[in-house]
């Protein structure tokens, strides 16, 4: 949270509530919102949705949804300052956020970044086994690595390149 003039700001639930305002526009547009960044950078406020679809992103793609987003943002109104609203790909180095991604992804290299580390190490990288009930399986070499959903402050898959 930031503080601003006195007024208390809880920019996680911006992102949440973008979230949900957001992700059935997507699913109209036959792509999937793979995150959401309430960001400030160089003064400036950046709200950034990352789709994907199967068949790629390309600039028409973020049009039609930066449309329909923009005007749905305009009409709920949940960001009290300015900012520029951003469309893209998530790139080869895809964020795994919700479950349903760590299923999907299994077999694939991956980097995982903890919030407090185990055993003296908060990244980890490896090849992901899956995920069940909360809990990331991963093998890092000969070690195999379970964490919970709630240790994970970042995943995404690793480029193969």
């Amino acid at each position: 949270m930031a503080k601003k003039k006195g007024v208390c700001v809880d920019y996680n639930k911006i992102e949440k509530d973008v979230w949900r305002l957001a992700e059935p526009l997507c699913l109209e547009c036959a792509c999937e919102l793979i995150d959401v960044e309430f960001v400030q950078e160089a003064g400036n406020w950046y709200l950034r949705l990352f789709i994907d679809r199967e068949s790629g992103v390309d600039h028409a793609l973020c049009e039609q949804v930066s449309e329909l987003v923009s005007d749905a943002l305009d009409i709920a109104d949940p960001i009290s300052q300015s900012y520029y609203l951003e469309i893209s790909s998530p790139g080869l180095e895809r964020p795994l956020r919700r479950e349903q991604d760590f299923i999907r992804y299994a077999g694939k290299e991956i980097a995982v970044r903890l919030y407090a580390p185990v055993d003296g190490k908060k990244e980890f990288r490896g090849i992901l086994g899956g995920m069940e009930n909360g809990q990331l399986f991963m093998t890092c070499g000969e070690e195999k690595l379970r964490f919970s959903q709630e240790q994970i402050a970042k995943a995404h898959l690793v480029a193969d390149i």
